[in-house]
């Protein structure tokens, strides 16, 4: 088996402190994703079934909000995909709060996954040569 290492520049290798505060952050996020997002949506727990049903575009929306909350939150935890993981989160935080002023009305609510947003783009920044180690791989 061949194994393929990437250097990293000293310029975007975080420090030890860093690497370990996006680590913590990184695994407290993906279990909240995994477990109070992602998981309800795709059980159809009622809440989550009411809220999209309020949403107005179909039940199919929920499932695929879920699909996406779950596939960001394991790839949290996967060092090569950590980055894209979470520049997809943040993207998706930007809908989340779109979604929560624009179509339920509730503007309030939308802080948090813009604060969310914040902290994954963070944590994209810091990982992003796990972006350009990816990018590499895919497009040999």
């Amino acid at each position: 088996m061949t194994t393929i290492a990437h250097p990293v520049p000293s310029a975007v290798a975080p420090s030890r402190a860093r690497n370990i505060t996006l680590w913590t952050l990184q695994v407290v996020f993906s279990l909240f994703f995994i477990i109070a997002s992602a998981a309800p949506k795709l059980v159809g727990q009622r809440y989550a079934v009411e809220v999209y049903a309020e949403i107005g575009w179909g039940q199919w929306f929920r499932y695929v909000t879920g699909v996406v909350e779950l596939a960001g939150g394991l790839g949290l935890l996967i060092p090569r995909l950590s980055g894209s993981a979470a520049a997809g989160l943040s993207l998706t935080m930007v809908c989340a709060a779109a979604t929560q002023a624009l179509l339920l009305g509730a503007a309030a609510d939308a802080i948090f996954p813009l604060v969310l947003c914040g902290v994954f783009g963070w944590i994209a920044w810091n990982r992003r040569d796990s972006i350009g180690a990816l990018r590499a791989l895919l497009t040999r």
